[in-house]
């Protein structure tokens, strides 16, 4: 009797990711066809272990143009959509998918999120590098949180310290040369 493997998957508008997690396969054998049907034998394991898939995809596939890529602990698989539109489930039928297929939350993208592939996302042009010199927010004193110099012209004039001691030097001559007052 043979078992299954763990599936992961995920999708793009255009593309489905399958993962089979299956360490140390040995004659891996995958078959896509345009129908939908994808098929995975191999074996392994120390007492070397038949693992067999059979999933009927919800919708058909550009078998040509899929991709798969044999590794050592999986083989992952981009399949390429028929029609480039969002699938509401992975498998046909009304019943719940097999337990061993499971999201692939690390290739997940909603589809009123995706705006490319996962890590294409665009910040409008916009340049970060600089944040870490941000500092605080504004400029020197005198200038608002913009930068502009602020507008003193509600102030009041103040004398500097030199000025008053000149007042009042020239305010105690004169007072000293007057004329002392006669009773």
């Amino acid at each position: 009797m043979s078992r299954h493997p763990e599936v992961k998957w995920a999708e793009r508008e255009e593309h489905v990711y399958l993962t089979i997690l299956l360490p140390d396969a040995k004659n891996p054998k995958v078959n896509v066809d345009p129908d939908g049907t994808f098929t995975f034998s191999a074996t392994a394991g120390t007492d070397n272990h038949l693992y067999e898939l059979n999933l009927n995809l919800l919708e058909k596939i550009n078998a040509e143009d899929s991709k798969i890529n044999i590794g050592v602990r999986s083989i992952f698989c981009i399949l390429d959509k028929a029609e480039a539109k969002w699938w509401k489930k992975l498998l046909r039928g009304d019943g719940k998918a097999p337990h061993y297929v499971k999201v692939d939350w690390d290739r997940w993208a909603d589809e009123d999120d995706e705006i490319g592939a996962p890590n294409d996302f665009d910040m409008g042009g916009m340049d970060f590098s600089k944040f870490g010199d941000m500092g605080g927010l504004g400029g020197g004193l005198g200038d608002d949180a913009m930068g502009h110099e602020l507008d003193d012209s509600d102030d009041e004039e103040i004398s500097k310290p030199d000025e008053k001691k000149e007042d009042q030097v020239k305010g105690e001559h004169s007072a000293s040369e007057a004329k002392p007052p006669t009773s």
